[in-house]
């Protein structure tokens, strides 16, 4: 039986390395980021129905967490490119660049994906641009100060130990919680 289920999982593992690879790996990191922001927004919707008599599912706020989420891949997809570019970095021997690499996410990307995040969630809705700017003013610190106690540590990891290729999947992957977390604080 384990025998069966290794081959079936090394099958599915060289099924899945072109992937990974070349232009597909943008696209792969464009799609995960997608498909995961609408998944952990159908989560959030889920417990919503669950605790609100009355709360139906709504498919238009997860194909906008899907849109935006398909926006950012590209931009993470090239950042972490980026990133190793600026701030090469290879095991414990390279972790003063690897808290660079931290640093710097935090200070730039962070903030700006949270701009994009509400202000490309906003437009998608259809608030006016100064609706979206006065939401983010709202929700930004509160916002900011949940992604510093999440994505630092997370971050550090995926520096340490992600191969570049796997960087937006493993991101991604973190993401389904954090993704409910944004849905939540956008949508209560």
């Amino acid at each position: 039986m384990a025998s069966g289920s290794g081959r079936w999982l090394r099958g599915l593992w060289a099924a899945g390395q072109p992937l990974f690879q070349g232009r597909a790996l943008l696209v792969t990191n464009t799609l995960g980021c997608g498909v995961l922001m609408a998944a952990g927004d159908g989560m959030r919707q889920s417990w919503e129905i669950r605790s609100r008599s009355g709360q139906k599912f709504d498919p238009r706020r997860s194909a906008s967490m899907f849109a935006v989420g398909c926006s950012m891949g590209p931009f993470l997809h090239y950042w972490y490119l980026w990133l190793d570019h600026l701030l090469p970095s290879s095991g414990l021997r390279g972790l003063p660049n690897i808290i660079r690499k931290v640093l710097v996410d935090q200070l730039v990307a962070s903030p700006l994906l949270g701009v994009w995040y509400f202000v490309g969630l906003g437009c998608l809705e259809g608030q006016t641009l100064d609706q979206s700017c006065q939401e983010l003013r709202n929700k930004f610190w509160e916002f900011y100060k949940a992604d510093w106690c999440v994505w630092p540590a997370a971050q550090l990891v995926n520096f340490l130990f992600v191969p570049p290729q796997f960087r937006v999947t493993y991101i991604n992957g973190l993401t389904l919680g954090w993704d409910t977390y944004l849905s939540y604080l956008k949508y209560r």
